[in-house]
């Protein structure tokens, strides 16, 4: 039995906290620093999704990882000049593993906050530069070149968490779970997702172009490791709103259309314009960019907090600006965990530029859910399979 002994568990009076195989070798290295207990939970469900994704997609993927459910997650195609700079990106040399992950972090930035980072491919100096001047408390990845490493070990005083793991490491096929005492025993979920899935068209628009369904297939693979319920709205190749652990479908909907939305918003021509003081920190400039588009702003403004943080008082963005710009916005997947049950999910999902929908069916209601997309023009193909993780 080989282990590796933590400091605590879930919390630090949860001890004593260790990860261990009852047999052969743990299949990860830590190469920097001491990760914890929820570190490796986030380390090893995001392992799977960006492995799973590289192999469904062929090409790089990352997540942003937060209490083991993805803020974010994108496959490495090249950014657009205002996703460079929405990402703070600007000027940078991406290659396409940094890019999957600039666009899986900048997908939520507030809820990337402190996150914990997954990367399909081998990280790279481009990577690790862009890691070094976030807030992240680590990284899983299959490999490390050796300038990335340098770069990352200079990362909070030398104590950022590396972890490499094998990439050709297979678990067991039978997983357990103990709770309250109790022992939970199932078979992994091993289900493939792949474009096969997508061929149960249910809708009268059945037009699915090549670039939809790699973005159905990138929102079932990170619903497949986001804490149920959950829905996911994906665009070009990224999650732009993940919402999980509701307990209502339409919960999950408008909490991931919220994100969709403010991602968008993040790309109006005010908000790439605020003047913001010199030396501005990153997070604040995440925070003064959140509370900008909000309904709070003009309440701020009043406050006069706008001081610190821009040269100038900005201007205000208005419900009738901010409404106008959404209504902008189309090409959007939405994918859900489980069916939906009413076609409220639908209604709210147009309203943040969904054209197509993915989900497994079988509800009572589908024949309404499927006549709310007829009515909007809609592509929904139904998967037959539930995509449920606790």
């Amino acid at each position: 039995m080989t282990e590796l002994e933590l400091k605590y568990g879930c919390n630090p009076n949860q001890k004593p906290a260790r990860i261990f195989m009852e047999s052969g070798e743990l299949p990860i290295r830590v190469l920097n620093g001491k990760p914890g207990y929820i570190n490796f939970l986030d380390a090893l469900n995001s392992w799977q999704l960006v492995k799973e994704l590289k192999e469904a997609t062929g090409l790089p993927a990352a997540a942003s990882f937060k209490h083991v459910s993805p803020a974010g997650a994108a496959v490495g195609t090249p950014l657009t000049d205002v996703e460079q700079k929405i990402y703070f990106a600007e000027d940078m040399d991406l290659s396409p593993i940094a890019c999957a992950y600039v666009k899986a972090r900048g997908a939520d930035r507030l809820c990337s906050y402190g996150d914990w980072a997954a990367l399909s491919d081998v990280c790279d100096a481009q990577t690790a530069r862009y890691l070094a001047l976030e807030v992240s408390d680590g990284v899983i990845a299959p490999g490390y070149t050796e300038e990335a490493l340098a770069i990352l070990k200079t990362k909070r005083k030398g104590g950022y968490n590396v972890v490499e793991i094998d990439p050709n490491y297979v678990p067991r096929a039978i997983e357990h779970k103990d709770v309250f005492g109790i022992t939970f025993e199932q078979g992994r979920n091993n289900y493939q997702i792949n474009a096969d899935l997508l061929n149960n068209i249910v809708t009268d628009n059945k037009d699915l172009p090549e670039n939809a369904k790699r973005d159905m297939i990138l929102s079932l693979i990170t619903l497949k490791y986001t804490q149920s319920n959950s829905v996911c709205y994906v665009k070009d190749g990224q999650t732009i709103g993940v919402g999980a652990g509701q307990q209502s479908r339409i919960h999950c909907t408008r909490l991931a259309g919220s994100k969709a939305d403010n991602w968008l918003l993040r790309q109006h021509p005010k908000v790439l314009a605020l003047p913001f003081v010199d030396g501005i920190r990153r997070p604040d400039r995440d925070n003064a960019i959140d509370v900008y588009i909000s309904d709070e702003y003009e309440d701020v403004l009043a406050e006069g907090v706008w001081q610190n943080t821009f040269k100038v008082k900005p201007e205000v963005l208005t419900a009738e600006e901010k409404k106008a710009w959404i209504a902008t916005q189309s090409g959007v997947i939405v994918g859900s965990d489980a069916f939906f049950p009413f076609g409220d999910n639908v209604e709210r999902a147009r309203k943040s530029g969904v054209q197509y929908i993915v989900q497994p069916g079988g509800s009572i209601r589908d024949d309404h859910v499927i006549a709310t997309c007829n009515k909007y023009g809609i592509v929904m193909a139904f998967t037959g399979m539930r995509l449920f993780h606790h």
